[in-house]
Formats: C-alpha cells, sequence, structure tokens
C-alpha cells in the first residue's frame, strides 16, 4: 500500500494472526505519509506455508521446552528479512505487534543492516519475570477455539472482550467480521501453537537487545492484561535511546482510536532514521548466524 518508490515499512502481525490484523485505516495513515506499507502472513498463518510438524504439548509450550520445537523466532526473524531481501530492498522500517514485536526485535540485532526503524507495539523482551500475563488472559489465549466458520468468529469476539482495551466502546462486528475474513483466508491451528512455542522456547533477549542500534519506539497499552506494560519497559530499557510510549486506555489490540497515536509515533520515529541515499545499490545477502 501507498507510492511503491516511498521508504518500505514492513508490518509483522502477531501470535496467530495473519496480515489482515493491520487494518487497512492504520495503513493509510502510514502510507498517506509517503511510505510503501508492507504485509504478510508469518510462516503457519493465513496463506504462508504451514510447518509439516505435529503441534507440541501443552506443557512444552508453556514451559519453553525444546522437545519438539518446530522452529523459534530467529527463524521467524529469518523470515521477516528473507521477504526485505525477496523484494529487493536493501532495508526497511520494521515494525511489529505482540510477537510480531519480538520477530522485529529480533530482526533488529540479527540483521541490523535490513533495519533502518524499529516500531515495538505491545511487545516483550522474553524477561520472565514481567512475561507472564493476567491469568484470564491467560486462560482466553489457551482456549481451544471450536470448530466451524461461525463459532470461530464468536470465539474471537469474546476473546477479545477479555484481552482488548477495555476503555473504548466494543466494536463486536469489526471483530466478527476480521475473524471471518481470517477463517476464509486459511485456518491452521497447530500453528498458533507451534507460534507459542516459539516465543516460549527463544528465552530472554534483553543482552541482545542492547546492541540494537536502529531508532525504536516502544508502544504499549496502559490496559494491556496479556503482554503486561511492564513487558514493554523492560524492551525499552534494554534497547540503548529507545522511546517509551504508553497509551492510555488501550489494551492488547489496535482498536481504530489508538490508530491516529500509534502511526504517529511510529512515524515520527521512522524520521530519526537516518536518510537512504535515492538509487542505493540494493544487495542480497544470507541470514547472519
Amino acid at each position: 500500500m501507498g507510492d511503491p518508490a516511498g521508504e518500505p515499512m514492513v508490518l509483522v502481525m502477531g501470535l496467530g494472526m495473519q496480515m489482515i490484523a493491520w487494518e487497512d485505516g492504520l495503513c493509510e495513515l502510514l502510507a498517506g505519509a509517503g511510505f510503501r506499507v508492507i504485509r504478510f502472513d508469518n510462516r503457519d498463518t493465513g496463506r504462508s506455508t504451514a510447518v509439516r510438524a505435529p503441534a507440541p504439548t501443552r506443557v512444552a509450550m508453556l514451559a519453553g521446552l525444546r522437545r519438539g520445537l518446530a522452529y523459534t523466532l530467529d527463524d521467524l526473524a529469518d523470515d521477516a528479512a528473507g521477504l526485505i531481501d525477496a523484494l529487493e530492498l536493501d532495508s526497511a522500517h520494521v515494525v511489529g505487534a505482540s510477537m510480531g514485536g519480538m520477530i522485529a526485535q529480533v530482526v533488529g540485532y540479527r540483521a541490523p543492516d535490513r533495519v533502518r526503524s524499529l516500531g515495538l507495539i505491545m511487545t516483550g523482551s522474553g524477561k520472565r519475570t514481567v512475561s507472564m500475563p493476567r491469568l484470564r488472559a491467560l486462560g482466553a489465549l489457551l482456549q481451544d477455539a471450536p470448530e466451524g466458520r461461525e463459532a470461530q468468529a464468536e470465539h474471537a469476539v469474546r476473546l477479545f472482550r477479555l484481552i482488548g482495551s477495555p476503555t473504548f466502546a466494543a466494536n463486536d462486528e469489526r471483530i466478527r467480521a476480521h475473524a471471518l475474513a481470517a477463517y476464509d483466508r486459511g485456518r491452521n491451528r497447530a500453528g498458533a501453537a507451534r507460534q507459542l512455542h516459539a516465543i516460549t522456547a527463544s528465552g530472554d533477549r534483553r543482552r541482545r537487545l542492547r546492541s540494537v542500534r536502529a531508532p525504536t519506539v516502544v508502544i504499549h497499552g496502559s490496559r494491556d492484561p496479556l503482554v503486561r506494560p511492564a513487558a514493554g519497559r523492560s524492551v525499552a530499557a534494554a534497547i540503548p535511546g529507545a522511546r517509551l510510549v504508553i497509551v492510555p486506555g488501550m489494551g492488547h489490540d489496535l482498536p481504530p482510536e489508538v490508530w491516529p497515536t500509534v502511526a504517529g509515533e511510529v512515524l515520527a520515529n521512522a524520521r530519526r532514521a537516518p536518510a537512504v541515499r535515492p538509487g542505493a545499490p540494493r544487495r542480497r545477502r544470507v541470514a547472519s548466524a
């Protein structure tokens, strides 16, 4: 979306969520500022490749045991960096939400030459003492989704009533419409479990985050019950020069009411990045070890 010649901005979505969770209205705010906005499905989600591996056991998934681990956040970050290469971009602004923010962090220290700036939304650093969600939110996340298109849409509505922004008016129809569209694009129930396992098994990233040099903004909701505000503060404290923005009333979602604030902070941070000379050579690289 946006000017094909604009500075590229890659958006990385969270656990089990598809690229369409970056809603058009939010993307239009970014594209309207002159950026080329790029959305994609992470592996094991939507129309991207489903990994041929069994779903992890609940014990392994919650405890972060390596047994049965299909992939890690490093692998998901290499996917994002590989997309930047495949699009023949030298680098991009990288913005991630929730698990997508974790992936963006890893791209930031694993492939720093691909990252112009980092926007990290409702995400954590892997520090265990601040990573546990509130019990109701955890229970809602781990609840098995029912079979069937309409039933899964109702499940999504119930989930976001628990983890979404309590300050703003509930918009059940918007959530239901999004869930139906996601169901129609492709459903991979085991993929979400494998992604959660990747998160819990990837450990604490704070030491590696100290090496990030891209301009960074960390945006977090004051009412997030799933990835608590302390987790966002942990990320901001670990990255040199990171700006922390706490959005009053925001939960673990991106309702239209917060789009101007979120887009404004992401855009302001992107403009802190050094300008890239037009016509600079676009080099293809392999992911760093």
